[in-house]
């Protein structure tokens, strides 16, 4: 099992395919049998998880596993106890509400590297550090958290996942290490490796009808058993005594109009 820890900058793509306006993890990485376990956006800094192992990506990235990520948020003003509590007891998102969090008002961190470019800086608005630490992975789920509590996040940055702590490890933006998974609890339990597969699964085969051929002679002909005849006959196998006669009311006159051309 192959397990790297990479600290993405800011402005870089979580993923290898090449992209025409923005650095992606391929300009870091060039391990091709590597795969990503817990992507981060555009805009967000700081861990990503990567594996050559099949069946770790949703052990690592999956709810029930209760591995915890650490954010730092850098929010648009200074952070109130009663939104620090709504945080922790779960907000409500567009897509459900949250599960419980853990969550602090932290001073700036002194190992906070430079960012480039900087956060916008406005001297009539002051900002707030918050430590938070979710295992849910929903799309900028920390963003929306703050924002639903009344503090947009200016700056993001995830510094841990379960017990992997780039800070500890001295990590910069841009730089990678690959780490010994026997060292670490969160590897205990990793289920069975298995081969990658694609996230659409294969269409389940259609069942067909059976298909049964007639009766047919050693000549190759039909059946030569006779048809069922139905009970009512139609009326043109009748005679003409027995085909029924239309009901009238005696009103109706015989018709005596030739047909065909009229005789000279």
């Amino acid at each position: 099992m192959k397990v790297v820890l990479f600290n993405k900058p800011f402005n870089v793509l979580s993923q290898f395919r090449e992209d025409e306006k923005h650095l992606t993890i391929s300009h870091f990485i060039h391990d091709p049998v590597l795969r990503i376990a817990g992507r981060l956006d555009l805009d967000s800094e700081g861990l990503m998880f990567l594996t050559d192992h099949g069946g770790l990506n949703q052990y690592i990235t999956h709810p029930d596993s209760k591995k915890f990520k650490t954010y730092y948020a850098q929010v648009e003003g200074e952070i109130t106890d009663e939104a620090i509590e709504k945080l922790i007891q779960g907000v409500e998102l567009n897509d459900g509400i949250t599960l419980p969090a853990k969550a602090r008002k932290v001073d700036e961190p002194e190992w906070l590297w430079e960012r480039n470019p900087p956060v916008r800086y406005r001297a009539s608005v002051p900002t707030s550090w918050v430590e938070l630490q979710i295992c849910e992975g929903r799309n900028r789920q920390v963003r929306r958290m703050t924002t639903a509590v009344g503090f947009p996040t200016l700056r993001l940055i995830r510094t841990q996942i379960g017990s992997l702590d780039i800070i500890k490890l001295g990590l910069k933006p841009g730089e990678q290490i690959e780490i010994e998974p026997l060292l670490y609890p969160d590897f205990k339990d990793v289920p069975a490796d298995k081969p990658y597969e694609p996230r659409s699964a294969p269409r389940k085969p259609t069942q067909k009808k059976p298909f049964f051929k007639k009766d047919k002679d050693e000549a190759g002909s039909k059946s030569s058993k006779p048809r069922k005849k139905s009970g009512t006959p139609r009326i043109w196998q009748m005679d003409e005594s027995e085909r029924p006669r239309r009901k009238t009311n005696g009103t109706t006159r015989p018709n005596t109009k030739s047909r065909g051309r009229r005789p000279r």
